[in-house]
């Protein structure tokens, strides 16, 4: 078995490659797009780190290609649903560098708050710049981590050793798990409002871009102080500088950028801001960790066709997976519309399967479910080998049932979510042999295909309701792919699920939900 590694990767790594029979290992950095296309071809396994991009027509010329291994968390630069579509493994190392990248974080608060970079500068320029290079204690002041996962848990314990009051924001995590851990959970708003300084630890998504914006700047104290270690993009830059200008925010520590690397940044012209350029795991440690831990699991996926920590692949046999991987599809996208739809953080989670079930184990089709549950809530760091124990640390409550009984499906799989704003059903089933539907949503029963941009509409069910909801979006040039509709039970509503070849821009779902006979109008990404 033949493997690239195609960005810098930790000796230790190489060295475990090298000293492995049956597998030659070859490392050449630096490849442009196109010489990777040319070169990928050979190879049964890729080693990235962040600088290589594996894109669609990479996998595409990757024809022996069985696994990509990303040394680190990160898979911003991997095509993960083409990866899957070409049946080739995606890979992580998600705890390898979260000590690490806890402590940058740390350090960058440091640095900001006793102005060590801008003292350094000085000094060797010649000037004796004390008086105006004055800091402040970090002793009993206040930290908002913005996300309480691996890195943001262990930024706020490093914090409390540092006697900081800490407070926590994370809409994914219930207070009572945060509270568990020693700190206080508050709202995004009341965060902004009490804390000294901000720490950012949350993935990058579509709800996360711009997270930290003008309006979230002008909610917060006259001269905190903002770190970002995450993600670029998740500070608007822009808002950032007006605000630094202003003088609401007395400076930012930043190790990642909307661009990077950033070329010429108007950014650095403000003394108050520090950076570095992506430095968060960048330890001798974490580097012989997440090279380590990357070189084993390839070799033991290569090897002996065991699968650890695939972001897109669950960790069962082949003949296991023949069985069950059409529900494992149903039960994945059941779990992605359960977090689209729950409010407030998840509870508890019940999943049912009522049917003819017998002799097949379910457990791998129940981390597919939580998998889909969980992913857009925290992202990269969730995969079929710890969905359950991400759960567990999350504070949410499983359960799980199997009955024999059955009304109308062979094979029907309900999925229950709870939280605090209360409960939402969910069931889905196989038709034929691979065709997924989704066939039941609260009280509403349907067949629906979960995939694509889609519109969740409830409205009420009267004559020309349905033809205006088409009628603006046609006007709005979006064409409609699917229409599903189903019907309350004995209610006069109806559900309608519209599937769109794009999605719907934020005006136009303003103009849907201003529609006399719609009720609500919810985006969902599936």
């Amino acid at each position: 078995m033949k493997v690239l590694v195609s960005d810098a990767l930790g000796d230790a790594g190489i060295q475990i490659f090298r000293e492995t029979e049956g597998i030659e290992v070859d490392v050449n950095t630096g490849l442009t797009p196109q010489a990777l296309k040319e070169t990928i071809g050979d190879y049964d396994a890729l080693v990235i780190r962040s600088a290589t991009r594996v894109t669609e027509e990479i996998l595409e010329a990757g024809k022996k290609l069985k696994v990509v291994g990303r040394a680190g968390i990160g898979l911003d630069n991997v095509d993960i649903p083409a990866a899957t579509k070409r049946g080739v493994v995606v890979m992580n190392t998600p705890t390898g560098n979260v000590v690490t990248t806890a402590e940058h974080a740390i350090a960058m608060m440091m640095a900001l708050t006793r102005n060590i970079p801008q003292g350094t500068l000085s000094l060797k320029a010649g000037r004796w710049d004390k008086k105006t290079l004055q800091g402040r204690e970090v002793f009993n002041k206040t930290l908002g981590v913005v996300g309480f996962g691996k890195i943001g848990s262990i930024v706020a314990d490093r914090a409390k050793g540092l006697r900081m009051k800490v407070v926590v924001y994370d809409p994914f995590v219930t207070p009572e798990q945060i509270e568990k851990s020693g700190f206080e959970s508050v709202t995004l708003d009341e965060l902004y409002q009490r804390s000294d300084y901000i720490s950012i630890h949350v993935p990058k998504l579509k709800e996360t871009t711009g997270l930290l914006n003008k309006a979230a700047f002008e909610k917060m104290k006259d001269g905190v102080m903002i770190m970002n270690c995450a993600r670029g993009g998740i500070v608007n830059e822009e808002d950032l500088q007006a605000a630094i200008t202003s003088g609401k925010v007395a400076g930012a520590a930043l190790d990642v950028f909307e661009i990077e690397p950033p070329g010429e940044c108007r950014l650095f012209e403000l003394d108050r801001i520090i950076c570095t350029p992506h430095l968060g795991a960048s330890t001798q440690e974490a580097q012989t960790n997440v090279a380590v831990a990357v070189a084993q699991q390839i070799i033991d996926y290569l090897i002996n066709g065991t699968i650890v920590n695939a972001v897109n692949v669950p960790s069962v046999t082949g003949d296991l997976l023949q069985k069950i991987g059409p529900y494992m599809a149903v039960g994945d996208r059941m779990g992605c519309l359960q977090a689209q739809l729950a409010a407030g953080p998840v509870k508890a989670v019940t999943i049912e399967y009522t049917g003819d079930f017998k002799g097949m184990d379910m457990a791998p089709v129940s981390t597919a479910i939580l998998q889909g549950l969980l992913t857009p809530m925290v992202k990269h760091a969730v995969n079929f080998v710890n969905a359950t124990l991400v759960a567990e640390e999350m504070g949410i409550k499983i359960v799980e049932s199997t009955t024999s009984e059955t009304e109308d499906y062979t094979h029907l799989i309900t999925l229950r979510v709870s939280t605090d704003a209360g409960e939402n059903l969910v069931a889905g089933t196989i038709i034929g042999r691979s065709d997924i539907k989704v066939v039941k949503i609260n009280n509403f029963r349907l067949e629906l295909v979960p995939e694509g941009h889609i519109l969740l509409i409830y409205n009420q069910d009267r004559p020309g309701a349905i033809g205006g909801i088409g009628t603006t979006l046609g006007r709005h040039n979006i064409n409609i792919g699917r229409m599903h509709v189903g019907q309350e039970k004995d209610g006069d509503r109806n559900i309608i699920f519209l599937q769109t070849d794009t999605p719907v821009p934020p005006d136009v779902l303003d103009e849907l939900r201003s529609a006399e006979m719609v009720s609500s109008v919810t985006s969902l990404e599936l």
